[in-house]
């Protein structure tokens, strides 16, 4: 499947269905992250219920800390 993903066009995995599979393909830890899917943005519980398809536009903002 291909989405379009920060900006880029990219192929995921075939095991790769939902906002929350596609944290975990992007990040190696538990993020703290803000999705935007298709131009709305989700509530953190709705990420592992969210079904993501061919050409899904999706945003990811993760937040950092730092000093």
């Amino acid at each position: 499947m291909k989405l379009l993903v920060n900006g880029n066009h990219l192929q995921v995995p075939s095991n790769v269905f939902t906002i929350a599979d596609v944290i975990t393909h992007f990040f190696k830890h538990d993020p703290i992250v803000i999705v935007e899917h298709n131009g709305i943005i989700l509530e953190k519980n709705n990420h592992p219920k969210q079904i993501v398809a061919d050409g899904d536009k999706i945003e990811l903002v993760e937040f950092v800390g730092g000093g």
